[in-house]
């Protein structure tokens, strides 16, 4: 089984843990923490709630079920999606979608590798 890590995000009602593999969980903190400070800067009206990554750790056993574990590429594949539907005039997106996507493509390598037969 491949070594997996987690990294907790949370927005003010949720926290969600995003199952990565322990080879990209940095590249989806940094990530994040670029799309945050980059959201300001963003004029459209409908520009999507960010969680924020506030930890990573190696494993986890839920106690609460209002938290959730979702697949870093499911994670990926929703903000993508997000991101995509902006409607941003004044700020070039194209930049952020295209972080967003590399970060998608190396997913879908990685599980494509991983898991075929």
């Amino acid at each position: 089984m491949p070594a997996m890590r987690y990294v907790l995000m949370s927005n003010s009602d949720r926290m969600t843990f995003v199952e990565m593999p322990a080879t990209h969980a940095y590249q989806l903190s940094a990530l994040n923490l670029r799309l945050h400070k980059e959201m300001d800067k963003l004029t459209a009206d409908s520009v999507p709630s960010l969680p924020r990554a506030i930890a990573e750790c190696d494993n986890v056993e839920l106690h609460d079920p209002s938290a959730a574990v979702v697949s870093g590429l499911d994670y990926i594949n929703g903000l993508e999606k997000e991101f995509a539907g902006i409607k941003e005039t004044a700020y070039p997106l194209v930049a952020l979608l295209t972080e967003i996507r590399a970060l998608q493509a190396q997913l879908e390598q990685w599980y494509e590798e991983e898991y075929a037969e």
